[in-house]
């Protein structure tokens, strides 16, 4: 009985930090000039090969002919930064773009993360951040 207690709590317990690993992992979504950027993480994991993000770019105007491999940046909590190795997606032009970034892993895993996009012609970057210890 004790055993079957210990692996029901057990159970909980895991299903309860993954929804909140998950959680924490949600889409971020920003809108600003007519542009709608949406960032998703897609495989953090420790032996990934790379580490993916989700990038989708929504306009009724203009052209998004972003370079997202220059204009993208991966920062870690202890002040690091990283390029992206690889966008696998829709090409410049066009009203709607999607694709992957991707990065290389971070080691060891940093407790959190942000992904910053320089867009042509903004004043800033778009920020988008994740905890992820």
């Amino acid at each position: 009985m004790r055993a079957r207690l210990i692996v029901l709590v057990s159970g909980i317990l895991l299903a309860l930090l993954s929804a909140a690993f998950a959680a924490e992992l949600a889409m971020q979504r920003t809108s600003a000039g007519g542009v709608t950027a949406a960032v998703t993480p897609q495989n953090l994991a420790a032996g990934a090969k790379s580490w993916d993000f989700k990038v989708v770019l929504d306009t009724h105007s203009g052209e998004l002919n972003d370079d997202l491999v220059k204009s993208a940046t991966l920062l870690d909590d202890k002040g690091g930064s990283y390029a992206p190795v690889q966008w696998e997606g829709a090409g410049p032009g066009g009203h709607h773009r999607e694709g992957t970034l991707r990065f290389k892993p971070i080691a060891p895993a940093p407790a959190a993360i942000e992904l910053r996009i320089q867009r042509p012609g903004e004043p800033s970057a778009r920020s988008f951040r994740w905890q992820l210890k």
